[in-house]
């Protein structure tokens, strides 16, 4: 059974990043995201996903889920946002976005 309305609304982003960049790109997208849980009701998830492996970082994937798309809109008009966007424009040298309706399955944690 899910705890999301049908109506939830995830998304997908892929950063591929401008070499030299991923430590201040990680750090950078890593406050944004804590700041969106923290900050946004409609913020329900908020993963930063980094490669595994000795290869050198060169990408980072975002998975987020929010309660519909007018809370993800909230999202993109926030301060924290809008900050983050703008110091990262130039260490990003190609942004993929796919949105996605969630049909979620989990395990409820044992109390």
């Amino acid at each position: 059974m899910s705890m999301l309305s049908e109506a939830a609304f995830a998304l997908t982003v892929v950063f591929e990043l401008v070499e030299g960049t991923f430590p201040e790109f990680y750090r950078l997208v890593s406050e944004n995201a804590a700041s969106s849980v923290e900050l946004e009701p409609g913020c329900l998830r908020f993963d930063v996903l980094t490669p595994l492996g000795p290869q050198k970082p060169s990408q980072i994937f975002l998975y987020e889920i929010y309660c519909d798309r007018a809370a993800f809109d909230l999202h993109l008009a926030s301060e924290h946002y809008r900050s983050f966007d703008a110091s990262t424009r130039d260490m990003v040298s190609s942004k993929t976005v796919v949105t996605y309706k969630v049909d979620e399955n989990f395990k409820q944690a044992k109390l």
